[in-house]
This record gives C-alpha cells, sequence and structure tokens, in this order.
C-alpha cells in the first residue's frame, strides 16, 4: 500500500496505488454527471459553509460515488477521513484520486480483517489524537468500535473475552491495543461526538438496540428508511447490481435458472425483480407474513429454504441476519449451485464452519470466486466470500441511485450539526418534506414534469401550496 507520512497519529492516507489517481478523478466525474441531487446540493449549501471546521469521519463503502459525497462534506466545510465499510467493497482508482485531493482515506480492494479494523480506527483518528464530532456510518462499525471503547475505559471486560469469531477476536484486539498505547482516548471521542447517520438496515437494527438498552451516545438520524434511500439503494439499486455481480463474476444464464431469494424487504425485492427479469424462475423465503403475501401477490412462491435446497441453483440472502443460510444447507444443495449475500454482512451465509470443515475443499477460481467441494462430491460456488456480491464482484449500485442516499446523508449531517441543541440521544427519522425535496432534485435529470396544483385544490385537500424548498421544511 502507497502511504505518506506527515506529522499526525497516523498515515495521510492508505490505498492501493495512487498512480490510479488520474483514472479515479475521471470515473468521479463520470458518476458527478450521473448525481444531480447531490451536486445542486453542493451547489446550494458549499457558500454557506454549515460545516466549516467539523470533524468527519466516514465508514462507507469507498466507491466513486462515495467520493463525491466525501468531496461535497469537503465543499460544505468538514475536515473528512474516511474508511471503507466492507474489505472488498474499495474501488482502487476512485480511493487513489480521494487521496491524491488530500483527504485522508484508508481503504482498498481485499483488505484482512486486521487491517479493515485498523482502516476504520485511522479514519476515527484525527489531528491531535482527537475523534469526529460527526460521523456517517455504513453498517455501525465506526459506531460500534467508539461504543465498545468506551465501555473498555469504564471497566468493561467484553475485549478481555475471547471472541465469539475471527472478526470479534480483532476488534478486541485492536481496543486492547489502543488500552496500551492511547489511554483515556475513546473517553476523549466520545466526549466531542455529537451524532452520526446510519446508510444500511442493519446499521439501524444495531442503533435502535442501542437506544432501547439505554446505550446510545449520541442523536442518530436513519437515514436508512427514508423512502429515497430505501426504495432507491435497497429496492431499485440491487434490482440493478445484484445481477450486474453474479454476471461479472460467473457469466451465468440466469433464464431457466430456479433462484431462491431469501427476505423479501426492499432489497429482496430489487432481487427478485432482478432474477425475474432475466428469466429466473424465483422463489422467495420469508418470516414476515406481510412481505410473505405481498410476493406471492406479485406471483412468486413462497417457500422455506429447505423446501428448495435440491431444486434452485442460485441462492441469495438479503436480510441482514445471521445464519440465513447454513452449513447443512450448503451440503443438501444441488451440484454447482451459486451462493451469494447481498445483505450487509458476511454471516448470512455460514462461512466459518464452511471453511472450518475437515472435509471440505476450497478452490479459487478467481478473485471472490471460489469452488467448494463436499466430501459427497457435490460442489457449489461462492461469491465474495459471502460479502456483498455486487461491490465484491461488481461496482455496486449505479450512481444515480446513489445520489438519492448521500443527498439524505448531506441533509442529515448539516442538520446534526446546525440544530445539534436540539437533539437527544436518540434515533430520528428524516421529514417527509426532505424525502420530497431529495426526489425533485433528481426529476429534472430524468425528464420528469410535476403537476402542480392549484390554491383550489390545495386548500381542498388542506395541504400547503407548493412553493420552492425552505430550510425549515427539513426540521424534525
Amino acid at each position: 500500500m502507497n502511504a505518506v507520512a506527515k506529522p499526525h497519529a497516523v498515515p495521510d492516507y492508505k490505498v492501493h496505488d495512487i498512480a490510479l489517481a488520474a483514472v479515479g478523478r475521471k470515473r468521479i466525474r463520470m458518476a458527478e454527471e450521473e448525481m444531480p441531487g447531490l451536486m445542486q446540493i453542493r451547489a446550494k449549501y458549499a457558500p454557506l459553509q454549515p460545516l466549516k471546521g467539523v470533524r468527519l469521519s466516514g465508514s462507507l463503502h469507498m466507491t466513486k460515488e462515495t467520493a463525491v459525497l466525501i468531496e461535497t462534506l469537503s465543499a460544505l466545510g468538514a475536515t473528512v477521513r474516511w474508511a471503507s465499510c466492507n474489505i472488498f467493497s474499495t474501488q482502487d482508482d476512485a480511493a487513489a484520486a480521494i487521496a491524491a485531493s488530500g483527504v485522508p482515506v484508508f481503504a482498498w480492494k481485499g483488505e484482512s480483517l486486521e487491517e479493515y479494523w485498523d482502516c476504520t480506527l485511522n479514519m476515527l483518528t484525527h489531528e491531535g489524537m482527537t475523534g469526529p464530532q460527526l460521523i456517517v456510518d455504513d453498517g455501525g462499525d465506526a459506531t460500534l468500535l467508539i461504543h465498545k471503547g468506551l465501555d473498555m475505559e469504564n471497566g468493561d471486560t467484553w475485549v478481555d473475552q475471547p471472541g465469539a469469531n475471527h472478526e470479534e477476536q480483532v476488534v478486541k484486539d485492536l481496543l486492547k491495543r489502543t488500552r496500551s498505547e492511547r489511554p483515556g482516548f475513546w473517553t476523549n471521542v466520545a466526549k466531542d461526538w455529537r451524532g452520526v447517520s446510519e446508510e444500511t438496515t442493519t446499521g439501524v437494527h444495531r442503533l435502535y438496540q442501542m437506544m432501547e438498552a439505554g446505550k446510545l451516545l449520541v442523536p442518530a438520524i436513519n437515514v436508512n428508511d427514508s423512502v429515497t434511500k430505501s426504495k432507491f439503494d435497497n429496492l431499485y439499486g440491487c434490482r440493478e447490481s445484484l445481477a450486474d455481480g453474479i454476471k461479472r463474476a460467473t457469466d451465468l444464464m440466469i433464464a431457466g435458472k430456479v433462484a431462491l431469494v431469501c427476505g423479501y424487504g426492499d432489497v429482496g425485492k430489487g432481487c427478485a425483480h432482478s432474477l425475474k427479469s432475466f428469466g429466473a424462475r424465483v422463489i422467495v423465503t420469508e418470516i414476515d407474513p406481510i412481505n410473505a403475501l405481498q410476493a406471492a401477490m406479485e406471483g412468486y412462491e413462497v417457500k422455506t429454504t429447505e423446501d428448495v435446497l435440491h431444486e434452485a441453483d442460485i441462492f441469495v440472502t438479503t436480510t441482514g441476519n445471521r445464519d440465513v443460510i447454513t452449513f447443512e444447507h450448503m451440503q443438501g444443495m444441488k451440484n454447482n449451485a451459486l451462493v451469494c449475500n447481498i445483505g450487509h454482512f458476511d454471516n448470512e451465509i455460514q462461512m466459518d464452519r464452511l471453511n472450518a470443515a475437515k472435509d471440505v475443499s476450497k478452490e479459487n477460481i478467481k478473485p471472490q470466486v471460489d469452488r467448494y467441494t463436499f466430501a459427497s462430491g457435490r460442489s457449489i460456488y461462492i461469491l465474495a466470500e459471502g460479502r456483498l456480491v455486487n461491490l465484491g464482484c461488481a461496482h455496486g449500485h449505479p450512481a444515480f441511485v446513489m445520489s438519492n442516499s448521500f443527498s439524505n446523508q448531506t441533509l442529515a449531517q448539516i442538520d446534526l450539526w446546525t440544530n445539534k441543541d436540539n437533539y437527544e440521544k436518540t434515533v430520528y427519522r428524516l421529514p417527509k418534506q426532505l424525502d420530497e425535496e431529495v426526489a425533485r432534485l433528481h426529476l429534472e435529470q430524468i425528464g420528469v414534469k410535476l403537476t402542480v396544483l392549484t390554491a383550489e385544490q390545495s386548500a381542498y385537500l388542506g395541504i400547503p401550496v407548493q412553493g420552492p424548498y425552505k430550510p425549515e421544511h427539513y426540521r424534525y
């Protein structure tokens, strides 16, 4: 990895190859052309500098689209440090371009778990061994590390117990290292931290768990459940990027195959639509009766995983939960079945058990494509080691989709800071007016013209006359 050291506790950046910066800059420019919402927000708020001097850390996939978000936050005045939230999702040219621009970034495709968590620590460490005042999080890893670090410094012994798995042990080892090398670091970080905006379903679940336990340290904004995030990123994004990942990894003919989509939330809906559009016969699993009914109404069979092990050719997990596909499931799959995950974490598929099994052999076909052969002689293919297939094997969601998500993130960060004294330590949802404004910012680019109600029609419905955006509309 390339790095340049300055008088700082950590290097200014750590990327695969800084020479990729010129290519990355061209790709970032292309992304900007497909991100009208974020670019309009940048133009509107940059003169106002609402984040001037704010120390901001981001843990979110280091892609060209994220580069546009980073440079928007920087244009609004923030001092930004960044790391990816996934070991396989970084686009190395985009990371190099951001590093070359002077923003400290710690990310490259193919990090080890030890490297990943070191990058997360570097991203959280600002000048003078201070921490961030605001965080953009994706999956909750940055939020988790601060909470666990503070617990440790307050006497909690969690870090001194054996980890439940390899990654948990890596986190514990990292925290124990900070305990000896940086005494009191996490207490100081928590003292200055003022808020977090969270991108994903799984990260939001973590926040609600901490809130309900009375342990949430700062106000949090649930960006994930904004309609212009969940429908665009989770549904429309997955509708395009799932097939993209499978195709780039395998060149598999999807038409005529039987595909099992585990979960029919927004991510599952997008995946089911994607596979169906390519000609697959799609079956869905669900735990939620409403989602199950929706799936049935849209023409999908709803069964259990066990029902279709010997039938399905493609298995996709979408839930954000753990152990959705077990080792026993994989043992019972038909020969050469394809297994992948598009939920946030790697434990939806029991990869630890699969890799530890003594009677299972592993053959790497190419990066992020592995063939596992069982004692029975049957084989399965696993993509991206059970992590996000659309980012591990492809480039993630299209830029236009991410413009919606990141417009919400930017406005959430502005409000967390400018109204920081009005928030309590709980989880907030973004208001409907903001959702509507984010959608409005994207209409012109795709040729949409809204019908405008007359004053009489507005009065009849009891709603305000439509007008331009006003900042007070964004308050909670």
